[in-house]
């Protein structure tokens, strides 16, 4: 088995480990013989509801946000050839935020597929004003790029911040959403975000082989015969909705997106038709094991998995900045 298959077996089964985990530790852990009795006799027991009806749903709900975010970073990197590129750096993750907080605040909007589709708008409106704000010509310049973004994710931040404290009673309500959260997970969310993930997901894997021939620059790929255009297009309409159904599902969660593509160039391919699954499932495993330490770290209280992937994904981020400045 070849480097690349090799990393996808392993990714894949560090995931399944990291879920067994996660749907056996907590609170209130599960022994091998309660997973016995759950296996043979199905729900009617508490262990069974606890696995069941209260962790699998996130769970699932984790490894879907996950490999959103780490998808949609793959993408962003791939196609902007920026190595800095995040959804949350580029301010997509507040941009998202702040659609879903002004839309149930202003509007009145609720429920799950509402908080969806306001997600993908706001995604898709921060995406065009950092183009604007960067030029015309930011593909070929990541740092204005990424100081757009960073300009951006700081304004939305603070409207929604105003806007949240403008009625504390709300701000309470969604305080634990707005650090990255998986603990309201239900099974009520899962089939309001599937479409969009898997929407986003089919276009990004559609567009892997054209993604590659785009990371050599634009020039290079128009004269192998791919249209740049469309392409963009197609990539930004797959990171909205990845962004979106992450962000609405379980809020704005950092550096994921970052660190998920470097972490799978190390393991495997470089092509992308295996970088990009690779950045996905590495992406599911880093939420689903941030979201379990959150659980465990502190009993009886959690620790919001956006907290604990921010701590996890700083370092990432300084090491990044440290590699370019030392190749500088």
């Amino acid at each position: 088995m070849t480097r690349t298959p090799l990393a996808i077996v392993i990714g894949a089964l560090v995931l399944l480990a990291a879920s067994l985990i996660a749907l056996t530790l907590g609170a209130r852990p599960i022994a091998a013989g309660e997973w016995l009795a759950i296996l043979h006799e199905g729900r009617g027991n508490e262990a069974a509801e606890i696995v069941l009806g209260l962790r699998l749903p996130r769970v699932l709900l984790g490894a879907m946000v996950g490999a959103a975010l780490g998808l949609a970073g793959a993408v962003i990197q791939l196609a902007t050839r920026n190595p800095l590129g995040d959804p949350g750096l580029l301010g997509i993750n507040a941009g998202a935020s702040l659609a879903l907080i002004l839309g149930t605040d202003l509007i009145g909007l609720a429920g799950p597929q509402a908080a969806t589709w306001l997600a993908a708008c706001g995604a898709l409106g921060a995406v065009l004003a950092v183009q604007a704000l960067a030029g015309a010509r930011s593909s070929s310049n990541p740092i204005r790029l990424t100081l757009a973004g960073v300009a951006i994710t700081a304004l939305c931040i603070g409207i929604g911040q105003a806007v949240a404290l403008s009625d504390p009673e709300r701000f309470d309500l969604v305080r634990n959403w707005r650090v990255g959260a998986l603990s309201g997970a239900t099974g009520a969310i899962l089939p309001s975000v599937t479409l969009a993930w898997l929407v986003g997901t089919l276009l990004t894997l559609a567009l892997a082989p054209r993604l590659d021939l785009l990371a050599l620059g634009d020039d290079r790929a128009a004269s192998l015969g791919v249209a740049v255009r469309p392409v963009r297009l197609g990539s930004l309409i797959a990171v909205v909705l990845l962004a979106g159904s992450a962000v609405a599902a379980a809020g704005p969660i950092a550096f994921i997106g970052l660190a998920s593509p470097h972490i799978a160039r190390r393991l495997g391919g470089i092509g992308a038709a295996a970088h990009l699954p690779l950045s996905g499932l590495i992406g599911a495993a880093l939420v689903v094991i941030a979201d379990t330490l959150g659980r465990i770290a502190m009993p009886p209280a959690e620790v919001p998995v956006g907290i604990v992937a921010g701590l996890l994904g700083a370092p990432i981020l300084i090491l990044l900045a440290r590699r370019r400045n030392a190749a500088a």
